[in-house]
């Protein structure tokens, strides 16, 4: 199997591929796919997507989403499972131990209703440490407070995955924790020393070292970068490379995302410069896409071969989600 030659992943505008769409993804042939609630209707229209999506570029591409299994997820009742008590509450809940089994099932359910509609790969576990400060966009979403916990569970999180045939990509690296701004909006900076961060922030990635995919932060690390963003950053990239000892396929966080400046052009550029494999772009808006993957240009040798590595994992799983819940309910 060949990965896809753009160095790109993007989205489509609605809950069907458009012509217009099709004939640019044939083009620009990106690595994959990822999907939002925009693209999603009922289970037999999203396998008709994914169908859609991957023919358009005529190999098994990786379809992506955020599936996390809480407050951030794009398939909902009444078709798919809506979790309940949330993720985070589950998470810090009783010891570490039951947390994490408990996470691991629900990951095993969330792979076995993606894979159900054609979606092999999964933007979580999200191992970014929560402070008193972190923001609300994302600190109901972390596992804990301490890199241990958070750790033991995002660990469980993407074995579940995995098992049911579904790719993890961990978030956000090196660590999105100290944010206390929303980088959907701002770009935040971090003014943590570097001992702390590294034991602290980066801990649960480089424990986390060996995962397939992972994702980026758009977020200023004052102790290393005062200049750029970590996406952004050819000092932060090699921190995860060399330090964290991250080997896997890495993409930007969605470059939508105002916390980078200048033309969506730029943004890429800049990401692809610093040393990351993948531009992501969410919106699905057509002209954008275009811009990007001009920008983008194609995945060089060695993020080819990060995404074949990756792409190995996934395999077919015959899950039983009945026996997965009533394992679940019996706690």
């Amino acid at each position: 199997m060949t990965t896809g030659s753009g160095a790109t992943i993007f989205g489509c505008a609605g809950s069907g591929l458009l012509a217009e769409e099709r004939a640019f993804f044939r083009e620009a042939d990106p690595f994959g796919f990822i999907l939002f609630a925009r693209n999603v209707e009922t289970p037999d229209q999203l396998r008709r997507l994914t169908a859609d999506l991957r023919d358009a570029v005529g190999r098994d591409a990786p379809i992506l989403i955020d599936q996390e299994g809480g407050r951030v997820q794009r398939l909902r009742a009444p078709h798919w499972q809506e979790w309940r008590p949330p993720l985070d509450t589950v998470a810090r809940a009783g010891s570490p131990k039951a947390a994490a089994r408990e996470m691991r099932l629900r990951a095993q359910v969330i792979a076995a209703e993606l894979a159900a509609v054609g979606i092999d790969a999964n933007c979580a576990p999200v191992a970014d440490v929560a402070f008193p400060d972190t923001h609300p966009v994302l600190r109901n979403r972390c596992y804990g407070s301490d890199p241990a916990t958070v750790t033991t569970i995002a660990r469980a999180v993407a074995d579940g995955l995995l098992a049911g045939g579904v790719l993890p990509v961990i978030k956000h690296m090196p660590g999105h924790g100290r944010s206390h701004l929303d980088t959907h909006l701002d770009l935040p900076t971090v003014t943590a020393s570097l001992e702390d961060l590294r034991a602290v922030d980066f801990a649960p990635f480089r424990a986390l070292n060996d995962l397939p995919m992972a994702m980026t932060a758009h977020l200023v690390f004052a102790a290393l970068d005062p200049g750029r963003p970590a996406t952004q950053s050819p000092t932060m990239i090699r921190l995860i490379r060399d330090e964290i000892g991250f080997r896997g396929l890495l993409m930007t966080d969605d470059l939508n995302m105002e916390a980078l400046s200048g033309t969506l052009a730029d943004r890429t550029a800049r990401s692809m410069a610093a040393g990351v494999d993948i531009a992501l772009h969410c919106k699905g808006d057509l002209g954008e896409m275009q811009a990007v993957a001009g920008a983008a240009g194609r995945m060089t040798d060695a993020a080819q071969a990060r995404g074949r590595a990756a792409l190995a994992l996934r395999r077919p799983v015959a899950a039983d989600i009945p026996a997965l819940m009533a394992e679940l309910a019996d706690g």
